[in-house]
């Protein structure tokens, strides 16, 4: 049976045999106990599943050669935002829209998203760009509702410890995209994506987007180490959210080189028509123009990391 990750092997896959009898009290040929020194998280390790998980998003694949682009506003506020960001998202070079229906702020003051209002938005949305959506899910009710219009679900930071949540939303068949929570370690977001594979879906997104460390210049503290390492150990797909990862404009577009370069395989990017007037985290969007050269720079970087990037609106 599993046993405490602090008590394994460095071996995930090794199997530990043991006689606590003396040979004088048994035969030499009796084994006592047989410990199964695996972790808890095997489905998700790549000595399960040798080759990458490419993971489908109505048509886009996330986790292949191709590099993927996600880009939207944090929130969605009206059709008129909404609307022109997905325009200038497609013509950008993205391939998935992102924006939030159901938002979990920090403060009750702040806003906090449309609802299911935004979730009809974000379907025209898609329906005027050709862009599939991803958004955010917080609780059961939301699961449902965002089934109905989202191509993919988002379980944010917060929520990643939220296992009743990474269950029902595994029960959609949705792809999921599913962030690290903000404090974290490698196996606890391992054993999360653990928990959505168990439960019958294996078509799982990993996103680092920050976590908080003593730094107080940054929001929070984009951990780049990650990526290689759950590239090593996971078989599925690792993207970065620079956005939150930084919580500034002008450091998103060098830590999204950056990500790639580490071995990302695409970027979750804040993009909104007009950041100055954004009612949700205006400060760390990119605006058309910006968002347009960072995917121009990243198409330039793909192939020196062996990869490739299709910028779609061009």
């Amino acid at each position: 049976m599993p046993r405490d990750s602090k008590s394994r092997t460095s071996d995930p896959q090794n199997i530990s045999l043991t006689n606590e009898s003396s040979s004088s009290e048994r035969p030499s040929h009796f084994v006592e106990n047989a410990l199964w020194d695996q972790p808890s998280y095997y489905r998700v390790l790549r000595r399960s599943h040798p080759a990458n998980t490419i993971v489908g998003v109505r048509g886009v694949a996330v986790g292949g050669t191709e590099l993927t682009i996600m880009a939207g506003p944090c929130a969605v506020e009206s059709p008129q935002q909404l609307i022109a960001a997905a325009e200038h998202a497609a013509a950008g070079g993205a391939h998935l829209l992102r924006g939030g229906a159901f938002k979990l702020r920090t403060s009750p003051y702040s806003f906090s998203g449309l609802g299911e209002a935004a979730l009809k938005l974000l379907s025209e949305a898609r329906r005027v760009s050709g862009l599939p959506i991803v958004t955010e899910v917080v609780d059961e009710e939301s699961v449902l509702l965002a089934a109905a219009h989202a191509d993919m679900l988002q379980i944010g930071t917060r929520n990643m410890h939220n296992y009743v949540l990474l269950k029902q939303a595994a029960a959609t068949g949705k792809p999921i995209l599913l962030k690290r929570g903000m404090a974290a370690t490698l196996e606890e977001f391992l054993n999360a994506a653990e928990y959505i594979m168990a439960a019958g879906n294996d078509q799982v997104v990993l996103c680092e987007r920050g976590i908080r460390t003593f730094s107080d210049f940054t929001r929070n503290t984009l951990d780049l180490n990650i990526v290689p390492a759950l590239k090593q150990l996971s078989h599925l797909p690792v993207i970065t959210d620079p956005s939150h990862g930084t919580g500034r404009r002008d450091l998103v577009a060098p830590m999204a080189r950056a990500s790639i370069a580490a071995g990302a395989d695409g970027v979750l990017l804040e993009m909104h028509p007009d950041p100055e007037k954004a009612l949700s985290d205006g400060y760390q969007s990119l605006d058309p123009d910006e968002f347009t050269e960072l995917v121009s720079d990243l198409a330039r970087l793909a192939p020196i990391v062996g990869r490739t990037l299709s910028v779609r609106g061009k």
